[in-house]
């Protein structure tokens, strides 16, 4: 065989090669590259914010509601598989102006710094990619392993008008103890599933929210690890929020 003949074939057999990694992945990476990063506020050195409201007394009743909807160490696909299955809510859709809070609740990582922002889009054009997310808003810089958060700490994220839709994202690992910063390249785990890095559908959710409108309150959860990964719990309570919203 000609040399010319042999280098062709070695290139076509890399190329089949790298396609068929690409078709076997199970995940690929999603980048923010056009997003804007902001904060509502300053925070310490721990990565607790300087824009905390007086702290909320969680009600018996939400206590509950959490402990029965996202228990540890239980696997949701089968101790709680109807929040994995509706696509419908994924965000917190504003019909009427409103001011939402957002309330730490308590957090069941054992090793990530996680970070926990948000970002708005309108209601009417949900995102298809990561630049449908203009801006990304940092709330709570530490969520996650030795945080400085208590339950009941409680920040105001905005008022925001009828049409727009609010997303929760935690950002992996993303508060840095040692720079005091947040890096804003992490893995992004978002409200909208189509921005996450899982390809198989199924496990692209990483957020359940629940809606109590006994006290209008969406309960958030968080899975804080790669889906496919052996060692997924699956528990969605890595980071456990609520946010109020109250009607003007």
């Amino acid at each position: 065989m000609k040399a010319t003949n042999l280098l062709s074939l070695c290139a076509a057999i890399f190329v089949l090669t790298a396609c068929e990694k690409e078709d076997n992945a199970v995940t690929r990476p999603v980048q923010f590259t056009s997003t804007t990063y902001k904060s509502l506020g300053g925070h310490d050195d721990k990565g607790k914010p300087d824009n905390l409201l007086p702290k909320d007394q969680i009600s018996p009743a939400v206590s509950n509601l959490i402990t029965g909807s996202l228990p540890e160490n239980k696997d949701m696909r089968t101790s709680n598989p109807e929040l994995l299955k509706s696509k419908s809510f994924e965000d917190i859709a504003v019909t009427q102006q409103s001011d939402i809070f957002l309330t730490f609740v308590s957090h069941g990582t054992i090793s990530n710094y996680n970070t926990i922002a948000f970002y708005t889009y309108p209601s009417n054009q949900p995102p298809k990619s990561p630049k449908d997310i203009k801006d990304i808003t940092y709330i709570f810089p530490n969520a996650g392993y030795q945080t400085p958060l208590q339950s009941g700490d409680k920040v105001k994220i905005g008022r925001f008008e009828p049409g727009t839709s609010v997303g929760f994202v935690l950002m992996q690992n993303a508060w840095n103890p040692t720079t005091k910063t947040i890096n804003k390249d992490a893995v992004h785990f978002c409200a909208n599933d189509i921005l996450n890095p899982e390809v198989d559908p199924n496990l692209k959710k990483h957020t359940v929210l629940i809606n109590y409108p006994a006290e209008n309150k969406v309960l958030v959860g968080f899975e804080d690890m790669d889906r496919t990964r052996e060692d997924c719990d699956h528990d969605f309570n890595d980071v456990v929020l609520y946010a109020t919203v109250v009607k003007l």
